[in-house]
């Protein structure tokens, strides 16, 4: 129960059908900044609910699992020059792990959580289905649960649109049936980027270049920009031959420097060739070419076909047609229809088989991670 209406109504749907419903409230970022972190009002919100749907609400503070097992990665990956995704660790490790194993020792037999995704079971293994409401479908950060996780959980608004659950809320006189949707890091808020970051690493900065090598500009640190990023570079389109923006197309970790590209139709902002590694497959098997697999390079990017191809350490996809802005460290996802079928981490970005890879660069760091 974390406070919010998803998870409200999730709780008052299962009451409808008759289960014995228990709420938790989990506590994962330890820090008294309430401007950004909202868990004392999260929790307040929890309450009530609970009040309202009349059902029993207690806490676990999961704070020291969510640095070790989420944070200290996410600062990793950043410090590397990547573009990492905290929000699906967090459900790999806490949401459906930490958690599940808290509530298994409640004497639970399942968890259920307002995730707007659908678990169907079918010929004995459990499937990860795309929500109904496809604005709001989450299939994509919960693809590294495995079969274990999948059949002890619900997703009991999966089949409902974020509209209809607000209804819901309301017709129930929840307080939160309104509340804005929560946006930002997974349990930390959402604030501002580099500021936060700072907290944790000192400021490295270095050149920001075309490709040709000129110098054009000063980076504040790499782990503050992603591939295709056009916001936040400081400089203008009148470096160029044509008054048009500058987008991040490349990082050279072992010089630290910020390769920009003009125009949001550069050659350089796409590939058609990924490697991921850690690829997890929620059946426990690499699908069979013959599924129609599509990808999904970002949580908003489109379905798009793919093929495959394995060895015993990572998975090889290329795309018919070029992508734009592929994100080493970023989730590429696969689908089978409306089924999730697994994903894992883009490790480099390519065209013609040409593989580009990303030399980690060591920076100093203000906190011990």
């Amino acid at each position: 129960m974390s406070g919010g209406v998803d998870s409200a109504v999730a709780a008052s749907v299962l009451k409808d059908q008759g289960h014995n419903v228990e709420a938790v409230f989990m506590k994962n970022w330890d820090e008294d900044d309430t401007e950004f972190c909202t868990a004392a009002q999260d929790y307040k919100d929890a309450l009530q609910a609970c009040d309202t749907l009349n059902i029993p609400l207690r806490s676990i503070d999961l704070t020291k699992d969510y640095w070790e097992k989420v944070f200290k990665i996410f600062l990793e990956e950043c410090k590397a020059g990547r573009t990492p995704n905290p929000d699906i660790l967090c459900n790999k490790e806490i949401k459906f792990k930490a958690f599940l194993d808290f509530a298994f020792e409640l004497g639970a037999d399942k968890i259920a959580t307002g995730h707007y995704s659908i678990i169907e079971e079918k010929d004995q293994l459990y499937q990860l289905k795309k929500g109904k409401d496809i604005n709001k479908d989450q299939s994509y950060f919960l693809h590294r649960l495995d079969q274990f996780q999948i059949s002890k959980s619900i997703f009991p608004i999966g089949e409902l649109s974020k509209d209809v659950v607000r209804k819901k809320a309301k017709d129930l006189d929840l307080l939160n049936y309104d509340k804005k949707d929560s946006t930002g890091i997974c349990f930390i808020g959402e604030r501002n980027y580099k500021n936060f970051l700072r907290k944790f690493f000192d400021v490295y900065p270095g050149e920001i270049i075309k490709e040709d090598g000129e110098v054009i500009g000063e980076h504040d640190g790499l782990m503050y920009y992603t591939y295709g990023q056009r916001q936040g570079l400081g400089i203008g389109g009148g470096h160029g031959k044509k008054e048009a923006p500058w987008y991040v197309s490349d990082k050279i970790i072992d010089e630290n420097r910020l390769v920009v590209v003009q125009g949001q139709d550069h050659p350089s902002l796409f590939h058609t060739h990924v490697k991921a590694s850690n690829v997890n497959w929620i059946s426990g098997d690499a699908p069979d070419e013959d599924l129609g697999i599509t990808a999904k390079i970002r949580y908003r990017s489109n379905d798009t076909p793919c093929k495959l191809e394995h060895d015993s350490k990572n998975t090889f996809i290329e795309f018919e047609n070029p992508k734009f802005a592929i994100a080493p460290g970023q989730s590429i996802v696969f689908y089978a229809g409306d089924t999730c079928i697994g994903g894992g981490y883009i490790e480099t970005r390519s065209n013609k088989n040409i593989s580009v890879s990303y030399t980690h660069l060591t920076l100093p760091t203000n906190r011990e991670v």
